[in-house]
């Protein structure tokens, strides 16, 4: 069982790693902007879904392989870099249609799970950070190491649904005015996409 102090820690670090500017709350910022506060829920629950992943990696040692494997690092990474210049695609292509689908019902909400789920998962460096940041907060003496990494995994899942679900409330809030104006989906949309061609750069030259 995890002592309370080191749970308060982990839980205040888990917050400010969550709010601290990344491709995943990036993500979760614009595709609510565009799409709704909804969608970015939705979004979110693929996002912290994906986290079950890495945390299972860690676990079972398995993240040690992108740590030490430049093939398997850069296989994943570049497999991430590829989905979201489509994403970035898909923004500009959406840029030059009508309104914005803010908030309405024929959002496609299993597409935007999904979505989330793969962007999260592949990003090698989640796991990285993973196996560096979860093990931190482990101690034997507490008992069975595997099983305090998926405790504190779930924990930090929780924490960041919490934060990406705010960030998404207020994002398609803004999205959802700025849409009004003119241009404003046509805005929205560019932004979203070069921002999305920019984390695509960044996850193709990052390095272990």
């Amino acid at each position: 069982m995890i002592d309370s102090n080191t749970l308060v820690m982990f839980s205040f670090a888990s917050i400010l790693l969550a709010l601290a500017p990344g491709p995943d709350n990036i993500f979760v910022l614009t595709q609510s902007m565009v799409k709704g506060s909804r969608a970015g829920v939705v979004i979110t629950l693929g996002l912290c879904s994906g986290l079950v992943f890495h945390t299972t990696a860690v676990a079972l040692g398995v993240a040690v392989i992108f740590q030490t494997s430049t093939i398997a690092f850069n296989l994943l990474k570049f497999a991430g870099a590829l989905y979201l210049l489509y994403l970035a695609y898909l923004s500009f292509k959406d840029a030059s249609k009508t309104k914005l689908n803010t908030n309405q019902p024929t959002l496609h909400m299993g597409a935007l799970y999904k979505r989330g789920v793969f962007m999260n998962v592949t990003n090698p460096k989640v796991s990285i950070f993973f196996l560096a940041f979860l093990p931190q907060f482990t101690n034997i003496a507490n008992g069975h190491v595997t099983l305090q990494i998926f405790t504190l995994g779930a924990i930090f899942m929780v924490w960041a649904f919490i934060v990406f679900c705010l960030i998404a409330l207020m994002a398609g809030k803004i999205g959802a005015w700025f849409a009004q104006t003119k241009h404003g989906e046509k805005i929205l949309n560019r932004a979203a996409g070069s921002i999305f061609a920019l984390l695509a750069v960044k996850l193709a030259l990052a390095e272990r």
